[in-house]
């Protein structure tokens, strides 16, 4: 019963949504990172992993916002885009310093 007459608009869907799927992939690789190359007591590991749990779950949380408040929903998205390039802030020291050329990340 989806029609211009509801209450509250359709929200959710957010697993078919880009965002969220690059979201996923990237708490994916962090975690696998991690895990490999970071020593799990260390806080550097613990603000990495948050930092991409924290994308994915702002991301469902705004889509199921996005019923009530679009605003709401963009803020959650730009909450997740800030921690993400945060993320890759983290990444890039490290490898500069041993002479390693990075991929090209966009944002």
């Amino acid at each position: 019963m989806n029609n211009e007459h509801d209450l509250i608009p359709r929200h959710g869907g957010y697993r078919t949504r880009r965002s969220f799927q690059s979201t996923q992939l990237a708490y994916d690789l962090t975690e696998a990172f991690c895990k490999s190359y970071i020593d799990k007591r260390s806080r550097t590991h613990d603000q990495m992993v948050q930092a991409v749990r924290s994308g994915v779950q702002n991301i469902a949380d705004g889509s199921m916002a996005s019923a009530t408040s679009k605003k709401t929903e963009l803020k959650l998205t730009g909450v997740t885009r800030a921690r993400l390039k945060e993320l890759l802030e983290k990444e890039k020291p490290p490898g500069k310093t041993r002479g390693l050329t990075g991929a090209t990340h966009r944002i």
